[in-house]
């Protein structure tokens, strides 16, 4: 299980996160959304402990998450990778197995038919030898959830993994989320969609740097919250209130 308890995190004495507490068990994806600014991105890195917390614990498998780092998966947003940086798709997946198979030593077997499996269940494979630069969105976020599968990792992190990427790549990433629940893992995604793909999470965490609301779609998603959540800033663009 997923323990964050009471999280804060401040920035030169701004508060970004304040007082964030929530569960996630085995076999669960929870959903987290909010407004731009609301502290999303900043929780996820304060989890994986990319930035300092001010206050609070984070728990994973009832051990401190900082010794349970080999365990978890991070794809971070599209924005915050650099495309250009020369490497190959291939390659790029098989950095997730750096830590298995030791620093500065060329890949073992296993790594190499891990790493082509995942690239062939995202539909990558002969994509292998291409830069990850000359990429669509869509293909490059794939290489990425390959690159997380082949972490072959018990806790999930994704930021705005459906963003920029097209149909067929998000119902690949729909199947490969279920599969993941299925074998007990758990996912954390962040998302701005308020539509169709929230059905999917088992549970959704509604963040305006403090918790708003946590619970299922029904209980979270209702005209009340999302006013305390964002205000006069939303504008529902049809009948699927998509968020924009």
């Amino acid at each position: 299980m997923l323990e964050v308890e009471h999280l804060d995190v401040e920035y030169r004495g701004v508060v970004a996160v304040e007082d964030v507490s929530f569960h996630v068990f085995p076999g669960q994806m929870v959903g987290v959304i909010g407004p731009n600014g609301a502290g999303k991105s900043t929780l996820v890195k304060a989890i994986l402990g990319l930035i300092p917390v001010s206050g609070g614990n984070i728990k994973f498998c009832n051990c401190p998450i900082h010794r349970q780092l080999r365990s978890i998966a991070y794809v971070p947003q599209r924005t915050q990778v650099d495309w250009d940086y020369p490497v190959t798709v291939q390659n790029v997946v098989m950095m997730s197995r750096t830590v298995s198979t030791g620093w500065f030593r060329k890949p073992n077997r296993k790594s190499k038919e891990i790493v082509k499996s995942a690239l062939q269940r995202v539909g990558m494979w002969e994509f292998r030898s291409r830069q990850i630069g000359e990429l669509s969105g869509g293909q490059q976020q794939r290489v990425f959830l390959a690159r997380a599968l082949a972490q072959q990792a018990d806790l999930f992190f994704f930021d705005e993994p459906f963003v920029g990427i097209d149909k067929a790549t998000e119902n690949i990433m729909l199947d490969i989320f279920n599969e993941l629940r299925g074998g007990a893992k758990i996912l954390v995604l962040i998302t701005h969609n308020l539509g169709e793909t929230l059905a999917e999470c088992d549970s959704l965490l509604l963040l305006n740097k403090h918790v708003i609301a946590d619970g299922s779609m029904k209980e979270v998603v209702t005209p009340e919250n999302l006013q305390r959540a964002y205000g006069n800033n939303i504008l529902f663009l049809n009948r699927e209130q998509r968020l924009a």
